[in-house]
């Protein structure tokens, strides 16, 4: 192990006691927001200290078993233990490494999913309605909770946009490689000759900004508007100006709630997206040279690349990022999207154990 690991799991090992010692205290509840804190930075660094605790173990074992050698009635059973510690240990360094790599801060966070129909039309619209139905499938597999915010329906089904808040333990950082954009190649039910049309949407995955301050709103940047909602609600959704639209007068974002039949409500939910489109500006800006010195999956962001095809009539969906196809886009789309975010997390540990090794 390089020096420089091992001074950072001596690091690590130090700052649990520390941890427990708050924690242990009685006033560690006295600031709730700093208890939680402090039992999450607890879980994140527990597993990392006793894989290095197991890894210091193995090294004392393999010192024992070679001091061994010189013993004729021992050799062939220390030679053995020997050869076994040191697979131990190129192990258990491979698991160190993972388990030291720079962790994205926004993780464990819920997220907001925007997903807007793009070229083709009304075939785009039901498209958008197909993403949304497989991510919320996805998301039932992982007991998440999915609400949608704001919707704008297709003509014909589906959605021109739809944003809708996902609520659950690691949800972004099971979703964050989503962003980009998916291209559907098949042939639409309005179709009389059979021709394959292509239409594209776009995904947006973006973590909700939790902490208050996080992100500074100052509501002179605003303009809020309020309307008669439309469409589907029923009679007393459409009867007041319940619906809320935010304009941040800096950036230009605008964002529209009509979901809910409380004005209050849309607000917040209006707010709360804004906040979340704020903080994945300053998440692209903040990626933008990491980017451009190496390949990145989240990279800048851009949700203008298309980084995903599913081809109906050849029943296949290929990530055109890590150059993986699988043929079977009718379980990809009822939800089992695990091989792919499996393949992309796998390449994204590859780029940052690649960069590690290089700062090293």
């Amino acid at each position: 192990m390089k020096p420089s690991l091992q001074s950072k799991l001596e690091q690590l090992a130090f700052r649990l006691e520390e941890i427990d010692g708050l924690l242990a205290d009685e006033r560690a509840t006295a600031d709730l927001s700093q208890y939680r804190k402090l039992n999450q930075e607890h879980a994140e660094i527990t597993p990392v200290v006793a894989h290095y605790h197991a890894w210091q173990q193995v090294q004392a074992d393999l010192a024992t078993a070679e001091g061994l050698l010189a013993d004729p009635d021992m050799k062939e059973f220390a030679q053995e233990e020997v050869e076994s510690a040191k697979q131990r240990i190129l192990e258990l360094d491979r698991q160190l490494q993972l388990l030291l790599l720079p962790t994205d801060p926004n993780d464990l966070r819920n997220l907001f999913l925007e997903i807007r129909a793009g070229t083709g039309g009304n075939e785009s619209a039901l498209f958008a309605g197909d993403l949304l139905r497989m991510y919320s499938r996805y998301a039932e597999r992982q007991h998440w909770k999915v609400e949608i915010v704001s919707e704008s329906a297709g003509e014909v089904g589906g959605y021109k946009e739809v944003i809708c808040r996902v609520e659950g333990q690691g949800a972004y950082s099971r979703l964050k490689f989503e962003s980009g954009g998916h291209r559907v190649q098949r042939v639409p039910t309005t179709e009389t000759q059979g021709r394959i049309h292509t239409s594209a949407c776009t995904v947006a995955v973006m973590p909700e900004a939790e902490e208050a301050g996080e992100i500074d709103i100052n509501p002179a940047d605003l303009r809020i508007d309020t309307f008669r909602a439309s469409g589907a609600g029923g009679q007393h959704i459409n009867k007041t100006d319940s619906a809320v639209r935010i304009t941040h007068l800096p950036s230009g974002l605008v964002v529209e709630c009509q979901d809910d039949r409380s004005q209050h409500r849309n607000k917040a939910q209006a707010l709360a997206v804004l906040a979340a489109r704020l903080k994945d500006q300053q998440d692209r800006a903040a990626h933008a040279h990491e980017a451009s010195t190496r390949k990145s999956l989240i990279g800048t962001g851009d949700r203008s690349d298309r980084i995903r095809t599913y081809n109906f009539p050849q029943g296949r969906v290929t990530d055109h990022r890590i150059n993986l196809t699988l043929y079977k886009l009718g379980l990809v789309m009822e939800g089992d999207i695990d091989e792919l975010i499996a393949a992309l997390t796998a390449e994204h540990q590859a780029e940052l154990l690649a960069a590690l090794s290089g700062e090293e």
